[in-house]
């Protein structure tokens, strides 16, 4: 009897750590929950909403204008950031009359480009402003332009600093779905 209490409970144990280790592995490499704080990414992300990351897709592509990427804060790489993909390096940025221009053109797609108002703020999003985005980097924008702390103020996201592409809205259930 006490052989078979000792298996049984060796059993558990090896399940257990396999089960940490797996989840460990899949949190690490594969998708990553995180819970939106703040209301700079209304409409598209809530406060209180719980989102799922996927860490590796941009090992297959890289990543696109208008994802919404989760990143480390460049002035605090503790933090974990959420914003939109604005330009990526090389490229010269300017928002003008609630417009965000690359190049001298407006950004027109996806479609939240059409739909947001994109405020004038911070040192690198005043008015008659262009930006040129270092190699290497990004520049990203909240949804809520009126209350986001994006690069407008704090400049631009280093490729090293990104984490992954935000894709699903998990919770609450009536917010479930994919982000766009």
């Amino acid at each position: 009897m006490k052989e078979r209490t000792k298996r049984v409970i060796r059993e558990y144990v090896e399940s257990l750590l396999i089960a940490a280790v797996l989840a460990f592995l899949i949190r690490t490499f594969v998708v990553t929950p995180f819970k939106i704080p703040t209301g700079s990414m209304e409409p598209t992300l809530r406060p209180g909403d719980k989102i799922f990351v996927s860490r590796f897709i941009y090992r297959f592509h890289p990543p696109r204008r208008g994802d919404v990427i989760v990143f480390r804060y460049p002035e605090n790489p503790r933090r974990d950031f959420v914003k939109r993909l604005i330009a990526f390096g090389g490229e010269t940025v300017e928002i003008s009359s609630g417009k965000v221009k690359i190049g001298g053109e407006p950004l027109d797609c996806p479609e939240i480009f059409r739909k947001v108002y994109y405020f004038n703020r911070g040192g690198y999003g005043a008015e008659g402003v262009q930006i040129t985005v270092p190699d290497d980097c990004y520049f990203v924008l909240g949804d809520n332009s009126a209350s986001s702390r994006d690069s407008r103020y704090w400049g631009f996201v280093p490729q090293k600093l990104l984490l992954g592409k935000a894709f699903v809205i998990w919770w609450p259930p009536a917010r479930m779905g994919k982000i766009k």
